[in-house]
């Protein structure tokens, strides 16, 4: 016969019979959701989303910055914009449709097609990086530099801290490429590899809108 424990009065359980811990699947079994390989390297998505937002805050920064130079400044002189930049916003929107690709194929899992996208991926990246160089050589040619003015501060300023962490991304992706050459079987590899993977495209899409809104703000904002 069952011992039975009470416990409040008027109330009695049997033992075993108090809340349970949501397992791995969200059932009721007992257990811990880091036993599961899938929450266990959910951590590379957290530091990822945490690195981003100190990212976000330094660029939210400067924009601001550059709003209330623009509105009150007086030696304030548009560039011209050198049409390479529309290449290279459109190397930056490819590369991230084919990160996405790589990442689907990876969870559908076909190694070889997520390999090869994220080669592409890496292509267009360091293709972007080329197109930005040519524009600020194209802005030197015309004289325009660093000092300038205002305006020309600002955008080598931003173009460049965009350009070192994109590179950052690269190195992340060349990670990916690197690390795991071989076709993963095991569960607990293949939910790492998963994670990181997903953590790679969160930054390199947050690269990609940032640098639409850097274009925005630099040319189209007034």
């Amino acid at each position: 016969m069952a011992t039975m424990v009470t416990t409040k009065p008027g109330r009695k359980t049997s033992p075993g019979s108090g809340p349970k811990i949501p397992g791995p699947n969200g059932n009721g079994s007992k257990g811990h959701h880091f036993q599961d390989p899938e929450w266990r390297w959910n951590r590379y998505r957290i530091g990822m989303w945490v690195g981003l937002a100190s990212v976000a805050m330094m660029f939210t920064s400067l924009s601001s910055a550059y709003i209330v130079r623009s509105a009150s400044s007086n030696d304030w002189t548009p560039l011209p914009m050198p049409r390479v930049l529309l290449v290279s916003t459109a190397l930056i929107l490819a590369s991230s449709v084919t990160l996405e690709a790589a990442r689907r194929k990876l969870k559908a899992g076909l190694s070889g097609l997520y390999k090869r996208w994220l080669l592409v991926t890496v292509i267009l990246g360091l293709a972007f990086l080329v197109a930005q160089l040519f524009a600020w050589r194209q802005l030197v040619r015309q004289g325009i530099y660093l000092a300038s003015n205002p305006h020309s501060s600002f955008f080598y300023l931003l173009t460049g801290a965009h350009a070192l962490h994109l590179i950052g991304g690269l190195l992340g992706l060349l990670f990916l490429s690197l690390r795991w050459r071989r076709q993963v079987t095991e569960k607990t590899l293949i939910a790492k590899r998963k994670a990181a993977t997903d953590a790679v495209t969160v930054y390199w899409h947050f690269m990609d809108a940032l640098w639409i809104y850097l274009f925005l703000l630099l040319f189209l904002w007034r």
